[in-house]
């Protein structure tokens, strides 16, 4: 047991000695009386906290949260704005680029050809008109028994392409083809008018070749319109509406025959 006891004193041998001092205990129960006077060998050393800032001490004693869960304070959350907030975000139709007022607007230019058009509002690539007017187009013939939603697409993007490459000559800006495909596309509505006539009556006739005339120069002439007053190419809307009425015959000679 002596071997053990001298192990014992050994390993747990520090040399920092602690002298308990019971006749330095009062009744008011200070830091200094109960935690005993320390003494060492190289002199009496400070405690822990003694050389601390106080701001250390405060922060470390506020805090009463756990690990990975930080305290909720309200008057920090009170300086943060969320500027993209649920209530703050556009339409959704807005961000698609869908706006109805422009939609009827621009129909009501088409279908009046003598009505000064805006080029500010013709000068956007809105596709959402003439995709329904495509449809319609194609629909109308449909009923009439033509299957040729092939040949309206088709000859749609022909003719855009060869616009754009016209109107690309012709005006010192330039133009972009979402911007001609809209404008061609809200032009073929007079064309739809003809299209469900002949779900009516046949236009294989003397009638139906006048109708057809007068959609052809309806659509070329309101196309040409917007052409010059989105570009700004006064005294060449004759030009553009040469090119533009081949094209709308072509959907004309697909109604009739």
């Amino acid at each position: 047991m002596s071997n053990f006891e001298q192990f014992h004193s050994d390993f747990y041998q520090s040399s920092y000695t602690i002298d308990y001092q019971e006749d330095g205990y009062n009744s008011y129960g200070s830091n200094e009386n109960l935690c005993g006077n320390r003494r060492s060998p190289i002199g009496e050393q400070p405690q822990a906290g003694a050389f601390a800032p106080s701001e250390i001490l405060l922060s470390s004693q506020s805090y009463t949260g756990q690990i990975l869960q930080p305290i909720y304070s309200p008057n920090a959350l009170s300086h943060v704005s969320y500027a993209d907030g649920f209530d703050e975000e556009p339409p959704l139709l807005e961000e698609l680029g869908i706006n109805f007022d422009h939609i009827w607007q621009k129909t009501l230019t088409v279908l009046n050809p003598m009505k000064p058009a805006d080029g500010s509002i013709m000068n956007e690539t809105d596709l959402t008109g003439p995709m329904v007017f495509c449809l319609a187009l194609g629909a109308t013939l449909l009923l009439a028994g033509k299957v040729h939603f092939g040949y309206v697409y088709g000859m749609s993007a022909f003719g855009c392409l060869a616009m754009h490459a016209l109107l690309n000559l012709m005006s010192v800006t330039g133009v972009s083809h979402g911007c001609v495909a809209s404008v061609l596309g809200y032009c073929l509505l007079p064309m739809v008018i003809l299209s469900s006539s002949a779900v009516i009556f046949s236009l294989q006739g003397i009638l139906g070749t006048l109708l057809a005339l007068f959609i052809i120069g309806w659509c070329s002439l309101s196309a040409s319109k917007i052409f010059t007053s989105a570009l700004a190419m006064e005294g060449q809307q004759l030009l553009i509406a040469y090119p533009c009425a081949l094209l709308y015959g072509l959907f004309a000679l697909l109604t009739v025959f």
